[in-house]
């Protein structure tokens, strides 16, 4: 990645890996997307490359990400989904024209309709997050327990009860508060 980019957040599905372009939403936000450049890149890590994106197309791709976050995020906590992320979602699904594709593999890759189908990849996103709303795969939309991040995700943990959504920064920053704040209270026990 081209230095001065804060990494990506690459997950296992592929809308909540989207929304996670832009984190710590509740503190100091990060945008992982701030140039099209970036979007391109994002697209490509996650097997929808296309050649180029406009300032038009990357301003459609915030849309939809924060389309998703809120619907995702009503559904996390059961209530009605927002009308207009609703309407946003569905609006990238339709105008996306990428088909599923088997590889020799045994693998689904996509193929989008032209190689500079940023519409086509965000049609693909969004047709991830309606598979996820609507309740057809198996896990749970949660939300990350961090206070300052509060990321929607999706647990398909055998129990359902992760908290954080990502182990390694959110978990790990609340663990090592949790630590201090408990050294703290008992300074000199060794």
């Amino acid at each position: 990645m081209p230095a001065g980019f804060p990494d990506f957040r690459l997950g296992s599905v592929l809308a909540t890996s989207f929304t996670a372009t832009l984190t710590e939403r509740r503190g100091d936000a990060v945008e992982r997307i701030p140039t099209p450049q970036r979007l391109v890149d994002w697209l490509a890590v996650n097997g929808l490359a296309v050649e180029s994106c406009t300032t038009a197309q990357l301003e459609l791709a915030r849309d939809l990400r924060e389309a998703i976050h809120a619907a995702a995020t009503a559904a996390a906590t059961q209530d009605p989904l927002p009308a207009s992320a609703v309407r946003i979602i569905n609006e990238c699904s339709i105008r996306g024209r990428a088909a599923a594709v088997l590889t020799p593999e045994g693998n689904r890759r996509w193929r989008l309709g032209s190689a500079s189908g940023v519409e086509d990849a965000l049609g693909v996103i969004a047709a991830d997050a309606i598979s996820i709303i609507a309740g057809e795969r198996d896990g749970k939309l949660a939300l990350c327990a961090s206070p300052t991040c509060r990321a929607a995700f999706f647990d398909t943990s055998q129990s359902r009860t992760r908290r954080w959504c990502d182990m390694n920064t959110c978990g790990n920053r609340q663990k090592k508060a949790r630590f201090n704040a408990n050294q703290r209270k008992s300074p000199g026990s060794f």
